[in-house]
C-alpha cells in the first residue's frame, strides 16, 4: 500500500506543483515550451504506468480493507454520476477551449466560449472528477480510495491550476474570457452569463452515450468488475 501512496503523491505532486505554478513558467523560459510539454508529457505517463500497477499490487494487500460495500441504490447512484461524467469529459476532449493544451491562442477568436465551454471551461476535468467520485462510491476498499481519490483531487484543482495559469500568460485577454464562462459546470448559464445550445454540441453527446453503453457492456471482462451487479 506504501507503494500505491508514493506513486498517487508524485503522480499528483508533478501535476499541482510543476504544471500549473510558476516554476513551470521558469522551465519554459528556460528550455522553451516545446521541450517542456515534451518532458512533462513522458514523466505523466510515467507517474500513471507507476500508479496502476501500484495499485493493482495493492488490491491484493492485506492493508486492501472495505469501509463500505456497494448496494443497490449507491450502484445506481454510482452509474448515474459515472454518465454524467462521460457527457462532460467526451465531449470536453472533441471540443477545442483556450484551456487545452497549447490552445490559449484560441481565447481571442469571438466563438471562443462555445459548446462545451459554455457549460463549464473544464468540462474534461470536471468529468474526470464525477468519474472518480462514482467510482470511489462504488469501490469502498482503501486501494480504490487512494487511485480515485487521486484522480477527484487532481480534476478538481487542476481546473483552478489551469486557470491561474492562463491567467499568468493570458492576462486580461483570460479575464475576459472567464467573465463569458465559468469553472462549475452550468453556472454561467443560471447566472445568465451564458446560453446552452444543444445544436453545437450535439454530436459529441452521441460519441459519449455510445462510448458509455460500450464501456459498460465490456467492463466486466477489461476491468473485472460488473457494475450492474
Amino acid at each position: 500500500m506504501s507503494t500505491l501512496i508514493a506513486a498517487a503523491a508524485v503522480f499528483l505532486l508533478i501535476h499541482l506543483l510543476i504544471s500549473g505554478t510558476q516554476i513551470r513558467d521558469r522551465i519554459t523560459g528556460v528550455i522553451g515550451e516545446g521541450p517542456y510539454l515534451g518532458i512533462f508529457s513522458l514523466a505523466s505517463i510515467a507517474a500513471l504506468v507507476w500508479l496502476c500497477f501500484a495499485f493493482g499490487a495493492a488490491r491484493h494487500d492485506a492493508a486492501n480493507v472495505a469501509y463500505w460495500s456497494i448496494t443497490p441504490l449507491t450502484r445506481h447512484i454510482a452509474l448515474g454520476l459515472v454518465l454524467i461524467a462521460f457527457l462532460l469529459a467526451v465531449p470536453g476532449l472533441l471540443t477545442n477551449s483556450p484551456t487545452r493544451v497549447r490552445g490559449g491562442e484560441l481565447v481571442d477568436k469571438p466563438d471562443a466560449a462555445k459548446g462545451m465551454t459554455r457549460i463549464s471551461r473544464h468540462p474534461f476535468l470536471w468529468g474526470a472528477a464525477i468519474w472518480a467520485l462514482g467510482h470511489m462510491i462504488a469501490n469502498g476498499r482503501t486501494a480504490d480510495l487512494i487511485l480515485f481519490g487521486t484522480i477527484f483531487v487532481l480534476s478538481l484543482m487542476g481546473t483552478a491550476s489551469i486557470d491561474a495559469k492562463r491567467q499568468r500568460a493570458l492576462g486580461e485577454r483570460y479575464a475576459v474570457f472567464k467573465t463569458k464562462t465559468s469553472n462549475i459546470p452550468f453556472a454561467a448559464i443560471v447566472q445568465g452569463r451564458q446560453s446552452l445550445k444543444i445544436g453545437e454540441i450535439w454530436w459529441r453527446l452521441l460519441v459519449a452515450l455510445v462510448l458509455w453503453a460500450i464501456v459498460l457492456h465490456f467492463h466486466t471482462m477489461w476491468f473485472g468488475a460488473n457494475p450492474l451487479g
